[in-house]
């Protein structure tokens, strides 16, 4: 199985995603800038999708994503979808979206490996005094942005 990257500029930062021939198998945060063009679909689309976010002119993704992880990762995962464009919910409020309330701190570590930042919208995830708390690799700023957009 071949891996294919492309690195795009955002407001964010630089944003790497990789892609095999199915799915779109992560964004990563890198600090250099490498010249990169591909015309694989799976990451032309994703380009654009997060182009159109970045442009606000896009709220939800449609990409294909490989969730790899537990199935409680997952059940996370899928939850932060459910948090609407603009709003931030708190780690306790995930918890209880999931119906486990008791697993704020679980949550929290299933929310930090989430391979698929901005599109799965880990960043509406907020301190429960509403306090932005960790984000990338304490990369709060990010996390800042991103709110600000959908604001």
């Amino acid at each position: 199985m071949s891996i294919h990257t492309i690195t795009v500029e955002s407001p964010i930062g630089n944003l790497k995603l990789s892609a095999d021939h199915i799915h779109l198998l992560s964004v990563q945060f890198v600090d250099e800038r490498v010249t990169s063009e591909t015309d694989h679909p799976i990451l032309m689309k994703a380009k654009e999708q997060l182009d159109e976010f970045f442009n606000g002119e896009r709220r939800e993704f449609d990409l294909p994503l490989k969730l790899d992880g537990t199935a409680f990762q997952i059940e996370v995962w899928n939850a932060l979808l459910e948090i609407p464009y603009g709003q931030t919910w708190s780690y306790q409020d995930l918890a209880h979206a999931i119906q486990r309330p008791k697993a704020v701190r679980a949550v929290g570590q299933a929310n930090k490996a989430n391979r698929f930042p901005v599109i799965i919208p880990c960043h509406r995830v907020i301190g429960k005094n509403k306090t932005l708390t960790g984000y990338a690799g304490k990369q709060v700023d990010k996390k800042e942005t991103l709110l600000s957009l959908e604001r």
